[in-house]
């Protein structure tokens, strides 16, 4: 029994270590701890950035029809801000890392201080468009004139403050890359906190504060994620942690610069890929009728919801390469990303079995369509049969991102996704009559194509030598 306590203290305090955040460099000692320490914030973090969208959708579903609407077509406009900032996200993390792990720490407040300059210029210009072009943004996209008179004011304030989102995603990724995960993790409970408290208050008033309606949900996000801005660079400037932004570093150096944005170019690359074979196969399922429509699209959001954990393995992966190749140590480097890959594996595997076993019971969630629950079972159950295939891409394609190869994965998803999967699914679902199902066996092959495609060239070693 004894033992059994001492166990369970032990685990719970490496826990408390990992939320504290108390180690930052991860190139000597246990690579498992290593994972761990980074990987439990990290997961952490993406639960919280995956909320923002589920808190506003959930109260701006209170307001009406075209709210919600509102909030659909402004965030598909609002996919590009994602982009750009993912792709600037992974070279921070690259980048940082790197020097990190090479002990420069007065390159990697360089790259940081670059980094924000980059995301607060590209930020100007959608905040442009949402100050000048909220109506025209919303008429583009096909609202109709009572939407775009309802909604226009949600859209521009969404646009306008797009630097909240751009600096979060950027500066949290400078974190990441220094070791920092239990920071990014803290600034994203700080934002989802206010986000949920000021939500429902400036959406239908409380007191002296007047309802703003849909728009705000606008303010209320962006003051979350403002706040949440603030706190970073509050951190980014303290005498605590690896990267420390000072006066002295407020200077434009545009070699780095050059650098960062050829690493981002291929981090941009990759997600619009992902996202307009997303929107694709999209298409192919509304052929079948509204119910495939549905059932994929809740069957979708389940799957991103329950592969959180993964992306903060994946996440962890990219960390490990860039540190442990700065310090000169590709073969812990390479070690990392394998551990990594397995652990993934088997969380991956446990919910394909899970999935497979009650999939009608997840969808029903969702949905008391009974045609619905159909479907979105039998696209859990189909995309399912790859997650274990998938879990190896997911960090393998990350591991490439921290090491500053940004193009390999971006080539690789470029050939799965658009060479390979769509057309897969058009054919195997209209040609060879195989109907949804089609579309979805293609998805679970081309996961597993990618995975097998990214091991392959990974085991060449090339990512060891990109200088970045």
């Amino acid at each position: 029994m004894r033992s059994i306590l001492q166990s369970i203290y032990k685990i719970l305090t490496t826990i408390g270590t990992a939320v504290a955040g108390s180690e930052k460099n991860f190139t000597n000692g246990s690579i498992n701890r290593a994972i761990f320490m980074l990987s439990v914030p990290m997961i952490i973090e993406m639960v919280m950035e995956s909320l923002f969208a589920v808190i506003d959708i959930y109260f701006v579903g209170k307001v009406s029809v075209n709210a919600i609407a509102t909030v659909a077509l402004t965030e598909s406009v609002i996919m590009i801000v994602y982009a750009l900032s993912i792709g600037f996200s992974m070279a921070a993390t690259a980048m940082v890392a790197r020097r990190v792990g090479e002990n420069k720490a007065e390159q990697a407040n360089n790259v940081a201080v670059q980094a924000i300059f980059i995301t607060i210029l590209t930020s100007l210009i959608f905040s442009a468009a949402g100050m000048f072009f909220a109506k025209d943004i919303l008429t583009l996209m096909g609202g109709e004139k009572d939407l775009v008179e309802e909604g226009y004011g949600y859209t521009m304030i969404m646009l306008a403050g797009n630097a909240t989102i751009m600096l979060l995603f950027l500066i949290n990724a400078i974190f990441r890359g220094a070791g920092d995960a239990s920071i990014a993790m803290r600034v994203l409970i700080v934002s989802n906190c206010l986000n949920i408290i000021l939500d429902p208050i400036l959406i239908f008033g409380f007191g002296p504060i007047p309802a703003f309606g849909i728009e705000g949900a606008a303010i209320a996000t962006t003051i979350g994620r403002g706040i949440g801005v603030i706190y970073q660079l509050v951190m980014l400037t303290s005498s605590k942690g690896i990267v420390q932004v000072k006066l002295k570093h407020l200077k434009i150096h545009w070699d780095t610069i050059w650098k960062i944005i050829k690493v981002s170019a291929g981090g941009i690359g990759q997600y619009m890929i992902g996202t307009l074979s997303w929107l694709f196969l999209v298409r192919i399922s509304a052929i079948f009728g509204s119910e495939v429509l549905a059932g994929y699209a809740i069957a979708f959001r389940i799957i991103m919801f329950t592969i959180l954990p993964s992306w903060g393995l994946s996440n962890a992966a990219a960390t490990l390469v860039g540190q442990n190749l700065g310090a000169g140590q590709a073969d812990r480097a390479e070690r990392s990303v394998w551990k990594c890959a397995f652990y993934n594996m088997i969380f991956l595997g446990l919910i394909s079995v899970i999935f497979i076993t009650w999939a009608e019971a997840f969808v029903h969630i969702f949905t008391s369509e009974a045609k619905v629950i159909e479907y979105g079972a039998l696209a859990l159950r189909i995309i399912s049969f790859g997650y274990i295939f998938f879990a190896y891409g997911m960090v393998i394609g990350q591991a490439f991102n921290g090491a500053g190869d940004t193009k390999t994965p971006t080539v690789i998803n470029l050939f799965c996704f658009w060479l390979f999967e769509l057309p897969m699914a058009y054919i195997m679902a209209i040609h060879f009559g195989l109907g949804p199902a089609g579309i979805f066996l293609a998805i679970a092959i081309a996961s597993t194509a990618l995975a097998v495609v990214s091991i392959v060239i990974f085991r060449k070693g090339r990512w060891k030598l990109v200088e970045i």
